[in-house]
């Protein structure tokens, strides 16, 4: 089951260091780095059933639907993460 509650002790931070991890790079190493985390946050929660559950989560709240799974307005934060390397 997939848990869309606050988790993190220090969101912001995160936010932060996502949106650093990001400068400098073009489009390509960013949608790689991208990749990377994904992959490896994937492996970490391990189970089937709860990646289908946050990926239909996060194409729901990129497609603008208004019924979206819980959690949406958390990913709609983090989606300017992508475009950072454009400054670069």
């Amino acid at each position: 089951m997939l848990d869309t509650q606050l988790r993190l002790s220090a969101p912001d931070d995160f936010y932060e260091a996502l949106i650093a991890a990001h400068q400098g790079l073009d489009n390509a190493a960013s949608h790689a780095l991208n990749a990377r985390l994904v992959l490896l946050l994937a492996n970490q929660v391990g189970d089937q059933d709860t990646l289908r559950a946050a990926l239909l989560a996060a194409r729901q709240g990129s497609s603008g639907d208004k019924g979206a799974a819980p959690g949406r307005q958390r990913a709609e934060h983090a989606a300017p993460a992508a475009s950072v390397h454009a400054a670069g």
